[in-house]
């Protein structure tokens, strides 16, 4: 999930260098979307999707940045309804 993507990159000191496709592709969305800043090299098409060689995270956007605070007030919503289970007598 990008978010979560996003979420990792808040804790890394930019400008970050991303080389695994799958995170190629995160960083493209998320570039997109304006929660990140990067450079992304263009190159030939020579296929449906190619990934860039070279793809920079330069800084998380100030809406990245609200996004990010969005998803960790969820998750303490979450956490702080959670009842936690109670195991089962195993006698």
């Amino acid at each position: 999930m990008p978010l979560l993507f996003v979420m990792k990159l808040q804790h890394r000191r930019p400008p970050l260098r991303v080389v695994r496709p799958e995170e190629v592709r995160r960083v493209s969305v998320l570039t997109a979307t304006g929660l990140i800043e990067a450079e992304i090299e263009a190159l030939d098409p020579t296929a449906r999707y190619a990934a860039s060689p070279r793809t920079t995270v330069l800084r998380i956007t100030d809406d990245g940045l609200t996004e990010i605070r969005r998803g960790e007030a969820c998750v303490r919503e979450h956490l702080d309804a959670w009842e936690p289970l109670i195991p089962a007598d195993v006698t």
